[in-house]
């Protein structure tokens, strides 16, 4: 009986934190442009850097990130600009020219033409 009632609380336990981490994790995903494998391993190094942030996934071919996020500590556009700050632009977000023309030759993406007149900081 006691090992019953001590299971019991157990899996109250369990199902409580499941519930409360549920309610504050969330995955958001959004367009970030990039070329290549070096600018994958960029935007998601970026991505990582924002406290919260627990997985992070950017497909070359669709262009968009997945990212699982702790919505307590941060939010989409907290990762969008972050990964701005890399040289890459997001649907949110767009990368200076200082930040865009460091990045190496073969990252850098053709910018939208609606981008052109934008006056950066």
């Amino acid at each position: 009986m006691k090992a019953r009632i001590t299971s019991f609380v157990l899996l109250l336990y369990i199902i409580g934190i499941s519930v409360a981490y549920s309610q504050t994790s969330k995955t958001v995903k959004f367009k970030v442009y990039g070329n290549c494998d070096i600018c994958k391993e960029s935007i998601e190094k970026a991505a990582y850097s924002v406290e919260g942030v627990s997985h992070a996934f950017w497909n070359k071919k669709t262009k968009i990130i997945s990212v699982s996020l702790d919505s307590t500590k941060t939010n989409k556009d907290r990762v969008s600009m972050a990964i701005a700050k890399t040289g890459h632009d997001t649907e949110m977000h767009l990368a200076t020219i200082k930040d865009y023309e460091s990045l190496p030759e073969c990252c850098q993406f053709e910018r939208r033409i609606d981008q052109k007149d934008i006056k950066f900081k």
